[in-house]
């Protein structure tokens, strides 16, 4: 009776020995991942690795792979590009102006191997290369005066940049994809800075004079003009003093009669005696 319990008691232990060295032996490796196989703590091969041109979705090494038990075991490295990121970086240019500058690298594994054997990860990756892109940003930036960031030559330097960078990551079997400077500013409260503030401030101070003697020049001309024009008047009032008080009068009846007599519906509604002297124009006389 006892023989007949310990024969499925037996059955159940091997089934789960059988899948624990199936699950240990059987591993997939996703598209999105490189597979190095280390045996004994040694890398013995790579599955998946990164080949220049391939696109995800088309590769052929990923899928259900196979290892030693116990002898071997998986370290993953990531096969998409990964980022660097720069915040704050102080430079010296030429002409000896601080900078802060923020840039960031793009970066992909394409020797898992070397990676693997150098870094371990590629968060150690990053970490290793993050003070070397620094050096090579600064190295670079300070051999240009700040104008560069803001001309065409803006190219050209983080091509530099990439090249430097290039040739320290290489050890760690990572290709630099690309390099790019987001921004480059000047601190806050630097000489240059105020130097800009103080010329902001003279040419504010400088368009104000030139308002006010605007507008000084403007009273002198409508005081010159208001002056010639009593002049004409003066003119014309001595060669026909009755002609200028005819036009004066009719002046003087176009504003009262077509102008401050009307009401609110739009009628005159002023009433003068007609021997009223003002009205002395429209009773006529000899010319």
């Amino acid at each position: 009776m006892s023989g007949a319990v310990s024969r499925p008691v037996i059955l159940v232990g091997v089934v789960l020995v059988a899948l624990f060295v199936l699950l240990s032996t059987a591993f997939i490796v996703p598209e999105t991942k490189q597979a190095v196989i280390l045996q004994l703590e040694k890398p013995v091969r790579t599955i998946n690795a990164y080949k220049p041109g391939e696109q995800f979705g088309r590769t052929t090494d990923a899928g259900l792979k196979f290892k030693v038990p116990f002898l071997q075991r998986v370290v993953w490295v990531d096969k998409r590009v990964l980022d660097i990121d720069l915040e704050n970086q102080p430079v010296l240019s030429t002409d000896q102006l601080r900078l802060e500058v923020d840039a960031f690298a793009r970066f992909r594994v394409v020797d898992p191997l070397k990676m693997v054997v150098t870094a371990g990860s590629e968060a150690r990756v990053a970490s290793q290369l993050g003070p070397l892109f620094g050096s090579a940003l600064r190295a670079e930036l300070g051999k240009r005066p700040f104008a560069a960031l803001l001309s065409p030559e803006r190219t050209q330097v983080m091509d530099n940049i990439q090249a430097g960078l290039q040739r320290y990551a290489s050890q760690y079997g990572v290709q630099i994809v690309d390099v790019r400077i987001k921004h480059a500013d000047l601190p806050s409260g630097s000489p240059l800075e105020s130097a800009l503030n103080r010329m902001a401030t003279a040419r504010q101070q400088e368009a104000t004079t030139i308002r006010a003697n605007g507008q000084k020049d403007a009273q002198i001309i409508r005081a010159d003009a208001d002056a010639k024009a009593a002049e004409i008047y003066a003119a014309s009032f001595n060669k026909d003093p009755q002609f200028y008080d005819f036009w004066r009068a009719m002046q003087s009846y176009r504003a009262t009669f077509l102008g401050n007599g009307r009401d609110a519906n739009g009628e005159t509604s002023i009433i003068l005696s007609p021997e009223n002297d003002y009205l002395r124009e429209f009773r006529g006389r000899s010319r």
